[in-house]
């Protein structure tokens, strides 16, 4: 995860958190609006990882790939 979906998810953390105080104080309205914007933290931070995930699993098949060819290429 970088620098940028960690700020997100501490950001969307504390915005939920906030959320929750805000509805235990009877403040629906904050309560709403903080929510979403939590959850649109969370998400980025969500989306920030499966895309580090991704393009770490796409490296290592290109790398077994290059592995492949060079092995096919030493049997000849």
């Amino acid at each position: 995860m970088s620098g940028f979906g960690k700020w997100n998810l501490g950001i969307g953390a504390v915005l939920m958190a906030a959320a929750v105080l805000c509805s235990k104080l009877d403040l629906i309205p904050a309560a709403v609006i903080v929510g979403i914007l939590g959850l649109l933290g969370l998400c980025i931070a969500g989306y920030d990882l499966i895309d580090g995930w991704s393009e770490r699993a796409d490296l290592r098949r290109r790398e077994a790939r290059v592995l492949r060819e060079r092995e096919g290429r030493q049997e000849h």
